[in-house]
């Protein structure tokens, strides 16, 4: 029975999947658009997000504007970089 079905692992119902976001596309994007806040609107609306997708921002890249962002998660290196500039931090 086990060579006609095998099964491998599990899948876990719980689990929370999110579309990353680096610091380098968030800075592009408020340059293009000239921006001062960042939220989950403007991820979709610019086409790096789905309307149904949880979006958390990792910290690779380098951020040099002030921004204030509004997203569903924060890596630790990206909360400091944003803080670091004075910007402000909306967990959703």
């Amino acid at each position: 029975m086990q060579r006609a079905v095998p099964k491998f692992g599990f899948k876990n119902i719980n689990r929370v999947e999110y579309k990353a976001i680096n610091l380098d596309a968030l800075q592009k994007l408020a340059e293009e658009k000239n921006l001062s806040a960042v939220d989950v609107q403007t991820f979709i609306d610019a086409g790096l997000a789905d309307k149904n997708d949880r979006i958390k921002i990792l910290g690779n890249g380098e951020l040099k504007l002030k921004l204030e962002v509004k997203a569903h998660a924060f890596s630790k290196s990206a909360k400091a970089a944003i803080e670091k500039l004075e910007g402000t931090i909306e967990t959703l």
